[in-house]
């Protein structure tokens, strides 16, 4: 999966073949939002990256830290994908322990009974409301 004839690749193109985002526009629009960083500072979707250099991805809530070990730009398997990068220790560390808080955290809507009101109670909340 290497590019033995590329030194560099743009890296819109690397977050998509690494699988970090399902469509190369999804990680143009990451790259642009700034939920692509290199040391700090945001990224363009048409800058050359080299191995070695060391990302911060953040998808959602996870932030992970990156190190870029290979490079291309043709989308193949996850295991393929997995070869591109590698993850900091920290960036495990922290991941692992945000994932331990969330299982002893109580599920929001677990106090949510029922989902959406039955015509009944529709009818009773209605004629609360118009009583005032």
């Amino acid at each position: 999966m290497d590019q033995s004839e590329n030194s560099t690749v743009r890296i819109d193109k690397w977050l998509w073949a690494a699988r970090f985002f399902k469509t190369r526009s999804l990680a143009q629009e990451a790259l642009e939002l700034g939920r692509v960083r290199e040391n700090g500072d945001r990224i363009k979707p048409s800058r050359q990256l080299r191995t070695g250099e060391l990302l911060s991805v953040t998808r959602g809530e996870d932030t992970m830290e990156v190190l870029v070990t290979g490079l291309s730009d043709k989308r193949g398997s996850a295991t393929d994908a997995a070869k591109l990068y590698e993850e900091t220790e920290s960036s495990k560390a922290l991941r692992r322990s945000r994932k331990d808080i969330l299982k002893l955290a109580a599920e929001p809507a677990g106090s949510i009974r029922g989902g959406r009101p039955t015509k009944r109670e529709g009818r009773k909340l209605r004629n609360f409301r118009n009583s005032f």
